[in-house]
């Protein structure tokens, strides 16, 4: 994923989400041409959880990039060019996801979309935008296959999908991150696994468990549970008894934090440790024991980045109520690169964007490069983000706090 720092429009707003009359005179589509003295309309689509479990993190998403086509409009980044947004609710479940895929390639004014979420979901929409040319970039998706092909893991990279960006780094690094700090930094050397079977939350799982055993750490058990479980009685009896020092938990909070909650209730008190899809501030608030466990997240903490400062501000002023959560400075980055990617190709084309502009748009995203929210935004060849920077985060007095930031070293 999913997925990297907590802080703040409504559920009901789930259609598209103009941020301004897209139908007044004066105004053309974006299939219509650019004429002088009139302005085009260009659409961003967005996907992700709008509503269910994970919709604390996809409202962040949607409204991180509604501001970024805000400001856009407001500096008049790209000359007779309005951007708007398109906001679809895929529930985190795939099949949602590719409906809206097909709808957000029905309508030609939708040169760019950001999203999704789920790794699990993205595989479900992949296909139907690159068959359309149409750039996709995830602010959250870390399951390595959607970049690399799937046979990475063998040392096998091919890019399945040539419109497929992320502005999240991958589970390749996030996953032995984690398994590097609880064998070097908590010092753990017994680690019981679990994931819920998802493309996230597997593949997670499956690249700690390579690094921690590498570190010379034991696996003392693994079990699969379901992403809507919330009974977990029997697992955390083999925790019990598996002497393990830490459960480490390859999935999204919705799960993570009765599980660990009920480990704790159980007088299993050794931390849990997951990735960015628990590190949210509703992980806590389904969990009052949450205290000393960790997550990781991809990229440094937003609060800390001098080139983050502005985006807090912005958003707080803007007033949404929902958090921008984990993943809003990279929807941000992510909306902020397809503006980039349309301002290459207007420029261009003499002001105008011409009538191939998505297959145009890819090719302009895979070569921007902008100093963002979350630091330098550029992709290397696989699509993937070229920030490879991790950070460590520990639940402390009611809140996450940052134990450690850094680069994976394999």
């Amino acid at each position: 994923m999913r997925h990297r720092s907590a802080v703040v429009v409504s559920i009901a707003v789930i259609g598209a989400l103009s941020l301004s009359a897209c139908g007044s005179r004066g105004e053309k589509k974006s299939g219509d041409g650019n004429n002088a003295g009139s302005s085009t309309t260009v659409t961003i689509g967005v996907d992700a959880p709008l509503t269910g479990d994970l919709s604390a993190l996809g409202l962040g998403i949607r409204n991180s990039v509604e501001l970024a086509a805000k400001q856009a409009n407001e500096k008049n980044e790209v000359p007779g060019i309005k951007f708007q947004i398109k906001a679809l609710d895929d529930t985190a479940k795939p099949a949602p996801g590719q409906q809206n895929a097909t709808q957000l390639v029905a309508d030609k004014d939708v040169l760019g979309v950001v999203g999704p979420l789920n790794s699990s979901v993205a595989q479900s929409m992949q296909q139907i935008f690159n068959d359309a040319n149409l750039v996709q970039i995830s602010p959250a998706n870390t399951g390595v296959a959607l970049s690399q092909g799937e046979k990475w893991a063998s040392g096998t990279k091919a890019r399945p999908f040539k419109s497929y960006f992320r502005t999240s780094t991958t589970d390749a690094v996030q996953g032995p991150f984690a398994a590097q700090f609880l064998a070097k930094d908590a010092k753990k050397t017994k680690v019981f696994l679990i994931d819920d079977q998802k493309t996230y939350g597997a593949g997670l799982a499956a690249t700690f468990k390579g690094e921690f055993t590498k570190q010379g750490g034991q696996i003392v058990g693994e079990e699969h549970v379901n992403p809507d479980d919330r009974d977990f009685a029997a697992v955390v009896t083999k925790v019990k008894s598996s002497g393990a020092e830490a459960v480490y938990y390859g999935g999204e909070y919705p799960a993570a934090g009765p599980l660990s909650l009920q480990l704790k209730e159980a007088g299993v008190n050794i931390p849990l440790m997951g990735g960015d899809g628990i590190q949210s501030g509703d992980f806590i608030k389904l969990n009052p024991k949450s205290q000393g466990d960790y997550a990781t997240a991809v990229g440094l903490p937003v609060e800390q980045l001098p080139t983050a400062a502005k985006f807090i501000a912005d958003y707080k002023s803007a007033g949404y109520k929902d958090a921008y959560e984990t993943y809003g400075g990279y929807s941000y980055d992510s909306a902020w690169a397809i503006i980039q990617g349309v301002k290459a190709v207007v420029t261009a084309n003499g002001g105008k964007l011409p009538s191939d502009a998505r297959a145009k748009i890819v090719e302009a995203v895979q070569k921007v490069s902008f100093e963002g929210v979350t630091g330098k935004v550029s992709f290397d060849e696989f699509g993937d983000t070229t920030n490879k920077q991790l950070t460590v985060y520990a639940v402390k007095d009611g809140k996450w706090a940052v134990e450690k930031s850094g680069t994976f070293n394999g």
